[in-house]
């Protein structure tokens, strides 16, 4: 009796991961042609935030800046184009540094960040990173590069309630994503780690610091060559 009882349970799970799995599987699908009107992590901050409204306004890749994926890039996954969905050099490194020095670095890809924005709250667990990387391989099965960084770039916080380049560069620099200039990219992409701590429109001398190097490395990436085949 209780063999029985246990191989349905277990029967149960099964379903229900499988369930789980086709759905979100559609989900990524509809993600090729769909813009998501809202993400978890925008539910996430909403609630956190006592429900200040969400600013975004979104933009089609063709009608950002190259320099805007470029400085992202060049700011968080140089690796980008190569990889698929995890950079496990960068990891490595990560691990290596984090033993032996007080700064901690992470390894996360723009696709794995684009998996936490859009289907995970922001919370730590050995779940959560199991269902980061699911998401992050389904992701890398359903889009092409330039899909999940046109998503990235909409759906990344940007500032206060502020989500994505297009109402980034209109608040900050008071210019369409199109006119947004290298320096200004570079900016946006050194406050992506924490845009509430690193304030675009209040760049500290480490913001400065830090812009200074994406724009040298978006240089030794080769500028927007790098991603020329997006703008075609």
């Amino acid at each position: 009796m209780l063999k029985r009882h246990f191989l349905k349970i277990v029967r149960w799970i099964i379903k229900a991961v499988f369930a789980f799995m086709i759905v979100t599987f559609f989900i990524a699908v509809g993600l090729k042609f769909f813009n998501p009107p809202i993400t978890a992590m925008m539910v996430y901050k909403y609630i956190q935030n006592d429900h200040k409204s969400i600013q975004q306004e979104w933009v089609q890749l063709d009608e950002v800046n190259a320099t805007v994926p470029l400085a992202i890039i060049a700011a968080e996954d140089q690796n980008y184009l190569n990889h698929s969905g995890f950079d496990f050099t960068a990891i490595k490194k990560a691990i290596q540094h984090n033993k032996t020095s007080k700064t901690r670095w992470g390894a996360s890809t723009i696709s794995q960040q684009l998996a936490k924005n859009i289907f995970l709250f922001p919370t730590k667990s050995i779940l959560r990173k199991g269902l980061e990387a699911y998401f992050t391989v389904v992701l890398e099965l359903v889009l092409n590069k330039k899909r999940i960084m046109e998503l990235y770039i909409n759906v990344v916080e940007t500032g206060d309630s502020y989500y994505g380049v297009g109402v980034a560069s209109k608040h900050y620099f008071r210019k369409s994503a199109q006119n947004i200039q290298t320096e200004e990219a570079a900016l946006i992409a050194a406050a992506l780690p924490n845009p509430i701590v690193f304030k675009v429109s209040r760049p500290s001398d480490y913001m400065q610091k830090r812009k200074r190097w994406i724009v040298s490395q978006m240089n030794n990436l080769g500028g927007t060559e790098l991603i020329k085949d997006w703008y075609k």
